[in-house]
């Protein structure tokens, strides 16, 4: 049965690399869970699926710099034109649930303070209500006089996981600078450890079977590796034409491989997901 992707959003936050004179950029990622039933054991970008409430009636009210119509002609191929928006909301939102960091500004355009324990505290409890969905994103950024800046979060790439898997995603990639005078804090739950780390070193780890992703992280990491400031890096998402990435999963000598569009194939360690009975 052909299983149709689920729309989902995720972002790369990037801040320069930490350290007397040292040049360069890292990223961030985060550990899943080892009992999740998808990438067990993973590093990933924060992220997750639309859900209704990011793209409901009215929180267009909550977004500068983009509506529900540039949305979608930015996401043209999206299967429903009024989820692009939510697109957007969903990067953000699921950004603060599982890493703790909101992309979010002022009217005025400057950042919430977060600078006492009472504001990171508060902001904390929002968060978990959340995570428990005994509230909505809209009403924290409505109760903290919050909006969302389009220039904040730049489209970056997209990948939809391939058939013939029971769980499939169609993911748009973000890229987002972090937030001046906030700090990761992982879930917990979902997420249980995350890492700042150049792009580079993440490549060799992987390599080196130390640590495990995904075909669309490894990809685009290879991306980041080009760039030696985190502006130059979101100059080049700024400019960018973002094209759709379908890879395949062929079985070839007693193995899953995953084959790029341009014929590569990627049979090294090949992402772990829940697969089906059957080999195709």
């Amino acid at each position: 049965m052909n299983v149709i992707p689920v729309d989902a959003a995720t972002v790369m936050l990037l801040r320069p690399c930490s350290g007397e004179g040292a040049e360069g950029i890292e990223a961030l990622l985060l550990l899943r869970n080892r009992k999740s039933s998808f990438v067990p054991g993973y590093y990933v970008y924060p992220g997750g699926v639309v859900d209704d409430e990011d793209y409901e009636p009215g929180m267009e009210r909550f977004v500068r710099g983009l509506d529900r119509q540039k949305a979608a002609s930015l996401l043209a191929d999206i299967a429903q034109a009024e989820k692009a928006l939510g697109v957007w909301v969903a990067a953000v939102r699921e950004t603060f649930e599982e890493a703790g960091l909101l992309l979010a500004r002022r009217e005025d355009g400057s950042l919430p303070a977060m600078t006492t324990q009472e504001e990171r505290n508060r902001f904390e409890r929002y968060r978990q209500s959340l995570v428990k969905k005994e509230t909505t994103f809209s009403s924290i950024l409505e109760t903290e006089k919050l909006v969302l800046f389009s220039e904040d979060l730049y489209y970056f790439s997209h990948w939809i996981t391939p058939e013939p898997l029971p769980r499939r995603y169609d993911v748009r990639f973000f890229m987002a600078a972090l937030p001046a005078g906030q700090s990761v804090s992982h879930d917990g739950v979902e997420l249980t450890s995350h890492v700042w780390i150049r792009p580079s070193e993440a490549l060799l780890q992987y390599k080196a079977d130390k640590i495990g992703m995904v075909l669309p992280q490894i990809m685009t990491l290879e991306e980041l590796s080009c760039f030696r400031t985190v502006e130059e890096a979101l100059r080049c998402a700024k400019k960018k034409r973002v094209v759709a990435t379908r890879t395949k999963m062929m079985y070839q000598d007693g193995r899953y491989v995953e084959v790029m569009p341009d014929g590569a194939v990627f049979q090294h360690r090949p992402p772990v997901y829940s697969w089906p009975d059957e080999k195709n």
